[in-house]
């Protein structure tokens, strides 16, 4: 049952930019916490705190925003990291800079973060191209080679030989073909 919950927390953490939501939960919260004095201070202040106040609501409410909503990543993270750096300006030095830098660090790890990325980091490297050397592409008038290397032919776990590919060339000149993409806002990468 234990293990179960860890997977599932896991999963859920993996699933959503979760540091950069947590860094602007954080800086938000320290932004909002600071001008929160006792009231005697609080009335001395005036309306001085409440920029300090909104800003910090508006932090936490994007960090949750970035949890509970990964598709609007990029919004939240540009959105917090514009809060963080006005915070500089209207709010205690945006919680004394460590407000700000957590905001900005948030909002950076927001929008940096991309779905499923750990997955394609640890899925199959891709293959090296047979047709390019170390200085560009190989020179295609030799011809074919008269005797392969079935060796490079072999899975490396199984030594079983591939199935040979008979998909025909694409033209030289040709552009790549799109590449499907997971982004649910549509962005190329």
């Amino acid at each position: 049952m234990l293990l179960s919950r860890r997977r599932r927390w896991r999963r859920w953490r993996l699933s959503r930019p979760f540091w950069g939501g947590l860094f602007a939960i954080l800086a938000g919260a320290w932004i909002c916490v600071l001008p929160l004095a006792p009231l005697k201070v609080m009335l001395q202040q005036g309306v001085a705190g409440i920029p300090s106040v909104l800003m910090g609501i508006v932090m936490v409410v994007l960090g949750l925003t970035a949890w509970f909503s990964p598709s609007q990543r990029a919004l939240s993270g540009v959105l917090t990291t514009l809060i963080a750096t006005a915070a500089l300006v209207l709010s205690n030095l945006g919680g004394f800079l460590i407000g700000t830098l957590l905001g900005i660090l948030g909002g950076g790890l927001m929008f940096a973060w991309q779905p499923y990325a750990a997955q394609r980091a640890a899925g199959a490297a891709p293959a090296a191209d047979p047709d390019r050397t170390a200085d560009g592409p190989a020179d295609r008038t030799a011809g074919p080679d008269p005797t392969p290397d079935r060796t490079a032919d072999r899975t490396p776990v199984t030594g079983m030989v591939r199935a040979p590919v008979t998909a025909p060339a694409p033209p030289r000149n040709a552009p790549p073909p799109p590449t499907p993409h997971s982004d649910p806002q549509g962005a190329q990468p």
